[in-house]
Order: C-alpha cells, then structure tokens, then sequence
C-alpha cells in the first residue's frame, strides 16, 4: 500500500467541503455556539464511556484490525496515534471523533459484514476525518440540535439565529466531509474498486448474499442517479430528503459519493498526489498544543464572550 510522508491534509481535502466549512463559519452564531460546545465539554464524556463500554484495540485485542489501523496512521502520517475502539452494536458504522485525544470508533456489526480491505477502507475514511481536523465540527454538529433552542434563552435572542440557518450549515458541511474522507481512504486503498464496494455493502450489502451483489451493476445505478437531476423537480426531491422528516442526514448517498469518488480518481491531482507530488507539512500534529489548537481559539472566543457579556450588564445597571 502507498505511504504519504509528510502529507498535508490539504492536498485531499474537497472543494464542497472547504466551501461548505467556510460557509458554516460565517454563519451568525458559530462562534456563539462553538464557544457554548467547548465550555459543555463534549468531548471527554464519550471517552470515558468508551472506555467503560467498548473494547479498545491493541496488539493483544483485536490484533487483526489494529495492526490495519496502524498501517492507515503511517499512510496518512497522522501523529499521535488516534485510539480505536470497537463497540458492540449491530448497525454497519463506524465514526472518529476527538479534538485533544481522537479516537475512532468500529461497530462489530460493520466487521461482521465486510472483509479485510473493506474494514481498512472504512478506518482509513475515519482516519480522514482525523487528519483533516473534522472532528471537532462533527461532535459539535451532534450537539447542536439540542443546544440551539436552549442558548437562545441565555444568549440575548440569538437563539433564533442560530437554529435558523447553523443547524443547516453543520449538516451541509457535514455531508462534504465526507467526499474528503473518501478521498484519503482511496489515496491509502489504491484501488477504486475496494473504496466503491465498500461504499456499495454498506448502502443495502448482506452477507448472506452479498455475492449476488455486483459493482459495475451499483455503478450504473450510480450514473442513474446522477441523470435523476435532468429534471428539476427530482432536484428538489433530493434537497428535500437531506433535510429529512425525521432529522437532517449526515452522510452523502453512496450512490452520490461513488461519482465523485471516480471523477477524483481521473483527476491529475490524484494522480500527482500518487507520484509524490502534494502539499506537505513538516509536522502536522492531529492532537495540538493548546497554543496552536482549534480548541484553545475557541476558549478565547469564550473569554470574549464573557466579557461582553459583562460589558453588557454593567451599561445596563
């Protein structure tokens, strides 16, 4: 398997996804709520019940799967190594998660349905997210949903600003992470044909029939899906659908991600980033120092707040 040293994650990372997280930033309230997540501490609570209640690879647990995990982390040259956990549940799925001490997460359900390359595809997707510091943007677009209604009461009215338009940006950035996700996983595979499979079992994949389950037939159905959009009212419908009755999706269809998986592949900066030629780092640490990290900038935007708000309080004495 290819090695990157040196690698920056900007070399992979996807147009839709630095537009969708540009977008998301200048949203009014971010800052509000990115302050409000950090100070709730999301973080370390998940860690501790991981701990308490999952199993955590290493060479004497789970060996097979750590020892793919080890290999994705010197591939994508991420340090420190991230933590991986398996967790017993039935659903095919797997998440990283993680600012300070990143952690990536396995359900057995996932391991039991695909084979060897396709469980290193799905820790080399995560591992992505890792690298190209999605972690923190995931964990507070989790907690959003819930935090938004509540901060309107405690934030001057902003509330309303926020749950209006930040819900939908953090769910639109979402799905474009993803599509960079993918893309490290396939720099790590090689093979484009393991990165789409993997994507084709986990979309409607059964291990009892799984090998009446063709590729190059989910392809085309891919390419189907795609010449839906000829007609503006299937557009609408799939706008709608993302947005979803019961709650926004997280994940692009795997139809949609198997399109733009292929038209990376044809692409000269796949092929330059295959030769050696990609923007590097001299270190790109995924767990920062306090000075440097998204989590200590958004501490400060706290501090700020908090003097405004005190700023606020003593004019209106």
């Amino acid at each position: 398997m290819a090695t990157y040293p040196g690698i920056s994650s900007e070399a992979f990372k996807h147009p839709l996804d630095l537009q969708a997280e540009q977008a998301l930033r200048s949203i009014p309230g971010f800052n509000l709520v990115a302050s409000k997540f950090v100070e709730f501490i999301y973080e370390r609570p998940q860690l501790v019940y991981l701990m308490g209640n999952s199993i955590q690879a290493g060479p004497r647990q789970y060996a097979s799967i750590y020892g793919m995990f080890r290999e994705c982390v010197r591939d994508l040259d991420i340090y420190p190594e991230p933590t991986l956990f398996v967790s017993q549940n039935p659903q095919v799925n797997a998440y990283a998660m993680g600012q300070e001490h990143p952690y990536i997460v396995i359900n057995t359900g996932l391991l039991d349905l695909l084979n060897d390359d396709e469980i290193k595809t799905v820790i080399a997707h995560e591992l992505g997210h890792i690298k190209c510091g999605h972690t923190i943007l995931i964990q507070m677009g989790t907690w959003v949903m819930s935090a938004a209604s509540a901060l309107g009461e405690m934030t001057f009215g902003l509330g309303n600003i926020v749950s209006n338009g930040l819900i939908v940006a953090f769910y639109e950035w979402r799905r474009k992470a993803e599509l960079s996700s993918d893309r490290a996983a396939l720099l790590v595979m090689e093979n484009p044909r393991t990165v789409m499979t993997t994507m084709m079992k986990i979309a409607g994949g059964s291990k009892r029939f799984g090998d009446e389950c063709s590729l190059e037939e989910f392809i085309k159905q891919s390419e189907s899906y795609r010449s839906l959009d000829e007609d503006g009212l299937n557009q609408i419908y799939k706008a709608l659908m993302y947005i979803g009755v019961n709650g926004m999706l997280s994940h692009p269809f795997p139809a949609e991600r198997i399109h733009y998986l292929q038209e990376w592949t044809e692409s000269i900066e796949y092929r330059d980033i295959r030769r050696g030629n990609y923007p590097r780092v001299a270190v790109e640490v995924v767990s920062t120092t306090p000075a440097t990290s998204e989590a200590e900038r958004l501490r400060r935007e706290i501090e700020e707040l908090q003097r405004e708000i005190e700023r606020r309080r003593s004019r209106d004495r």
